[in-house]
């Protein structure tokens, strides 16, 4: 058939569909026609309804559906002669005035946009690399210790210090009157690992238990109270028991507890260093990832289509409040979020997702089953069993798909990464793992 695409603005195209009103009338009556021979009503034995009664109760609903049926598929159709790449659902609308014995139907639509790549080799991508040092394996082995420590009262005698845990009763006021969350009974914290603000810190470090004293405490003016922020409070804290930390030695009982089954402080180290350095790749994958697709999309050229993005909004939308439910907040499923919020951050993944297909296109860039399994090891490499780790995700068509979209935004990654001009730098381990 002749399909007639006519050109709206930007990325919007309408098709006009003329369907015959007789083929529509055939489908309904067959479909009413099965319908009767299972439907139940009352009065009637099952397939014994007379197909006038049956068209009476679900003749509209019938005929609603095969309308449906029959506009998606001519349009399916007429969209594939024309070689049309649909973007989103279209809005379809009846004419009035068709001649008689047809029905027409208004297809308004978007296609996907023609993607314009820029040249990579004018291009200029930071490539960032770090190393697993000593130091860090030094640290790391601290945070083992701290997640294993154990506390002893204090002396009497002896003030609060940096790792300790305290108890306190404390109350703020601003300007004389107190304060929501300003007050607290048996509070429990540790001294000098920021869990309270540094002015309350300062104040209760060197206190002896049954001391009170008075302090004035500045709230941060992105302090999360809004009620608070950028005031100033004055506290007064009481100490009740003060508790000094004790860290295991690393010994071969130490060791052993973490699951090294070797006890060795050396067997220990490496193993720490091992998974440093799994974690030091992904973190350097997902920078030189990001740096080197935004460089990508930076020299594309595309319109957006705005079903597309309106689409994602509304993913983003029910993903927000997904996580709100998970928090426990009532009513998350109907929770008002603006779709301003998402705008920007839906028009991003979008004119990346385009960009991207259309650079694993141009470029053969497709996952490989071997680039899938070698990835599909990598993940499970730091588990207990990662056999079992492997068939999880095997198990799982989603799963594996996520598997696939990480190896092929790799591929799409390195790319990049050998047509542009690429600057080395070198990461500090801290700086990389965000404690710098």
């Amino acid at each position: 058939m002749s399909v007639n695409v006519e050109m709206l603005d930007g990325l919007q195209r309408k098709i006009t569909l003329t369907l015959s009103a007789s083929d529509i009338a055939k489908e309904v009556e067959s479909r009413l026609k099965r319908l009767a021979k299972s439907v139940k009503m009352h009065g009637f034995r099952p397939g014994k309804v007379p197909l006038g009664v049956v068209a009476q109760s679900y003749g509209m609903s019938v005929q609603y559906e095969v309308t449906n049926d029959k506009v998606g598929q001519a349009f399916g159709q007429a969209a594939m002669e024309a070689q049309l790449r649909v973007a989103g659902t279209p809005e379809i609308s009846e004419k009035e005035g068709a001649p008689e014995g047809e029905l027409q139907f208004d297809c308004v639509f978007e296609v996907f946009p023609e993607v314009k790549l820029g040249d990579l080799a004018g291009v200029e991508v930071e490539k960032a690399s770090a190393e697993v040092t000593d130091e860090a394996i030094d640290r790391t082995l601290d945070i083992l210790r701290k997640q294993r420590r154990t506390f002893q009262l204090r002396p009497q005698a002896e003030g609060a210090a940096d790792g300790d845990r305290v108890t306190v009763d404390f109350e703020g006021k601003i300007d004389g009157e107190a304060f929501d969350g300003g007050k607290a009974e048996g509070f429990q914290f540790l001294v000098g690992e920021g869990q309270m603000l540094k002015e309350f810190e300062d104040a209760v470090r060197g206190m002896q238990v049954g001391q009170s004293t008075t302090f004035p405490l500045a709230f941060p003016e992105d302090y999360h109270g809004k009620e608070v922020a950028g005031k100033t409070a004055d506290f007064l804290v009481t100490v009740h028991k003060i508790e000094a930390q004790h860290l295991p030695e690393v010994d071969a009982d130490f060791v052993k507890s973490l699951g090294i089954e070797a006890g060795t402080v050396e067997a220990l180290r490496d193993d720490v260093r091992k998974n440093l350095e799994r974690e030091v790749k992904a973190r350097v994958m997902q920078r030189n990832k990001s740096a080197a697709l935004e460089a990508l999309v930076k020299v594309a050229e595309l319109d957006l289509p705005k079903s597309v993005v309106s689409q994602e909004v509304q993913r983003l939308i029910e993903g927000a409040r997904a996580d709100l439910k998970q928090r426990g907040i009532k009513d998350a499923d109907k929770a008002p979020i603006p779709e301003e919020l998402f705008q920007s951050q839906a028009e991003q993944r979008v004119r990346m997702g385009l960009v991207v297909a259309e650079v694993v296109k141009a470029n053969q860039l497709q996952a490989t089953a071997d680039q899938v399994q070698a990835h599909l090891d990598e993940l499970a490499a730091s588990y207990e069993r990662p056999a079992d780790v492997v068939r999880w995700y095997q198990g799982d068509a989603n799963r594996m798909a996520e598997v696939e979209a990480v190896v092929l935004e790799n591929n799409v990654t390195e790319f990049i990464l050998s047509q542009a001009k690429v600057t080395d730098k070198a990461l500090a381990f801290d700086e990389l793992m965000g404690q710098a």
